[in-house]
């Protein structure tokens, strides 16, 4: 299905305001993620060479592919009742 620009535009200027930048970013997105490499592309690429962060290292450690209550919270910074 085609659509013209004009059509596109017109459909923006018509979204109220608390909308456009969230249709900002999803449009920036599709016009990036079509250079983006896929999985399968991505697992033949070459390291970067670039050193991890400490919270790359930390999550690269942890076996779990579960996070408690008590580890998000603290990741967010928000209160925690459970501790003493």
């Amino acid at each position: 299905m085609a659509i013209s620009n004009e059509k596109l535009v017109e459909m923006v200027k018509k979204l109220p305001q608390s909308a456009k930048k969230s249709a900002y970013d999803y449009l920036k997105y599709l016009t990036i993620s079509h250079t983006r490499p896929g999985w399968d592309e991505i697992i033949d690429l070459e390291p970067d060479g670039t050193p991890l962060s400490e919270e790359e290292k930390r999550q690269l450690k942890n076996n779990s592919e579960f996070v408690s209550w008590e580890e998000a919270l603290n990741e967010l910074n928000l209160p925690n009742d459970t501790k003493s």
